[in-house]
């Protein structure tokens, strides 16, 4: 049997006692209860929660189209923004090889385009497809959404003027609602093939359905094991209501005593690279589900040891407002050994024949002693490895976590009523029709 993802909690017990956050989960079992009987806030939106059985029926289309995507074409383009394409890069970018471009063996490359309106991004980008042999996977419910839809329309014109109309459509994939938008009718107009996004999953909780699950199969990972990790996490989680044995409960409680101690700041600290990708999901789930209504904690991350060289220094002696959440893997994939200089002209021959992975623990062991002792609390959270499974592991484990947090919190964790501001003014200031009246207020405003 695998070990689980575990959290310890000894470096906030300067701050917030256990028994406080054993007696403040157990409270909180009844959101727990609450997001099972679907009677909270946002109910129309929980069909993650059963995601790691429901999917299984789908896996066999999802690995089959991977394959063809792969026979044809040596790079994807994931066209998406927000939840529509961070869960897939969080989990391609932590499982694959560090310089996967530079490789060369044979590979698939995914990259990604729509996640902003940057021109000489994409207009990178285009020079880069020139010598790819590409295909694209569009994942936008609507089809509307500005950033995804201008990148479509630019790298579907790209492609079809590349291998012409018809091949082109054979290596488009579009995932979408399965009934309606502009996305939809141009699937059903041009014959792409499509997946459906569920109507009550919203983007930030879809790494599990074909958003995230399609991408990552296309970079050659085993979404098998990724879906087999979650199901673990569920079955430890969703149902369990001793708060003492429940890791999400215990997360959920924690930060937000916290909270309540008056640190609004909560960093991600992950001692690999591998993770940076994870921490950005990580964000957006909990940025767009809790922060509303004036609440909510801010969520924001570092790369260690990297950033020990500059944010450290802040996270050390500065404000004290912050928390931490590190993520610690055990075991390393790979081995490699410090060598011995004859001369240890840099001093470093009392490290020889230890692996980097020794040195880098104590590093992370170092870090957490001393910003414990500058008044930071720790919540730490380790994994046996960084691999589909552990992985999987951690998407359940945050996306449950949040949702009980949120309810915490008493606002409704599965909407963004605040992502639509800008949008309006960016609408009003492009004269989109139908802004007209808006237009003229916000001319006024800018004079």
């Amino acid at each position: 049997m695998k070990d689980n993802l575990s959290i310890n909690l000894k470096n906030t017990n300067r701050f917030i006692s256990f028994e406080e956050v054993i007696a403040f989960a157990q409270q909180s079992v009844r959101h727990l209860d609450t997001l099972n009987a679907g009677t909270g806030p946002g109910n129309d939106f929980l069909g993650w929660l059963s995601l790691p059985d429901d999917i299984l029926n789908r896996l066999d289309k999802i690995e089959k189209t991977a394959k063809y995507i792969r026979s044809v074409s040596d790079t994807t383009v994931v066209i998406g923004i927000g939840g529509s394409y961070l869960g897939a890069r969080a989990v391609i970018e932590a499982l694959s090889h560090s310089f996967s471009p530079l490789l060369k063996t044979k590979h698939h490359d995914v990259i990604y385009a729509g996640q902003n309106i940057c021109e000489d991004y994409l207009s990178d980008l285009l020079e880069i497809l020139d010598g790819r042999n590409y295909s694209i996977v569009v994942i936008s419910k609507s089809g509307t959404t500005t950033e995804p839809a201008i990148a479509f329309r630019i790298l579907k014109d790209h492609l079809e003027r590349k291998v012409g109309k018809t091949k082109a459509t054979e290596r488009i994939i579009a995932i979408t609602d399965a009934r309606k938008g502009a996305l939809r009718s141009l699937a059903e107009t041009n014959g792409y093939e499509t997946f459906i996004i569920p109507d009550n999953i919203g983007g930030r909780y879809s790494v599990l359905t074909p958003v995230g699950l399609l991408p990552i199969a296309i970079s050659g990972l085993d979404i098998r094991m990724l879906v087999s990790g979650a199901k673990a996490m569920e079955e430890l989680t969703r149902n369990n209501k001793n708060a003492a044995s429940n890791p999400s409960l215990l997360y959920a409680a924690a930060r937000n005593l916290i909270l309540q101690s008056g640190k609004s700041i909560e960093i991600m600290v992950g001692f690999t690279p591998k993770l940076h990708f994870l921490a950005e999901w990580w964000k957006q789930l909990f940025g767009e589900s809790e922060g509303k209504d004036g609440k909510g904690i801010f969520p924001a991350s570092v790369d260690m040891t990297t950033d020990l060289h500059s944010l450290g220094q802040y996270i050390q002696d500065g404000q004290r407002i912050l928390f931490e959440t590190m993520i610690s893997v055990k075991n390393p994939v790979k081995k490699l050994t410090i060598p011995a200089e004859k001369d240890d002209s840099d001093q470093l021959n009392y490290l020889a024949g230890k692996r980097l992975s020794e040195v880098n623990h104590n590093a992370e062991t170092g870090t957490t002693l001393a910003h414990n002792d500058g008044n930071v609390p720790i919540i730490t959270i380790t994994i046996p490895a960084l691999d589909e499974y552990y992985t999987g592991q951690m998407i359940y484990f945050f996306e449950i976590a949040c949702a009980i947090s949120g309810y915490i919190l008493d606002v409704n964790p599965f909407d963004q009523p605040g992502v639509e501001t800008y949008k309006a003014n960016m609408f009003t200031l492009l004269n989109k029709p139908g802004y007209e009246e808006a237009a003229r207020k916000i001319k006024e405003r800018l004079k």
